[in-house]
């Protein structure tokens, strides 16, 4: 894996878990809003947003470098839209950095010759 897709998905990685909380305050914001006089939705709503268009283009950068199917690049795209999902994709991404990194060490040192 070269440095520029490493980079990719380290920074979809950063975004995807605070999308998340962010998602969830805003649910939660949404609730408080009906319930009570505490309107925080505009703000959180923008937070939300920022985050969730930066959740979008870096998985579209990572999806262009690493080649992902179109499965795999849907699952990350699904893990954005779902409350918690965010923190699944940074789990499942983390896993697969970690994975390229001890593969590329292997082919590095000679072990394997993919």
């Amino acid at each position: 894996m070269d440095i520029k897709t490493a980079s990719a998905l380290r920074r979809l990685r950063l975004v995807s878990a605070p999308e998340a909380v962010s998602f969830l305050l805003l649910i939660v914001c949404s609730v408080l809003k009906r319930t009570t006089e505490f309107n925080a939705v505009p703000v959180m709503g923008m937070v939300h947003g920022v985050l969730f268009v930066l959740y979008v283009l870096f998985w579209l950068d990572a999806w262009n470098r690493t080649k992902w199917d179109v499965k795999t690049a849907a699952l990350y795209f699904i893990l954005s839209v779902l409350p918690t999902g965010g923190f699944f994709a940074e789990r499942k991404l983390k896993r697969e950095a970690e994975a390229a990194v001890i593969a590329s060490r292997a082919r590095r040192e000679g072990v394997v010759s993919a």
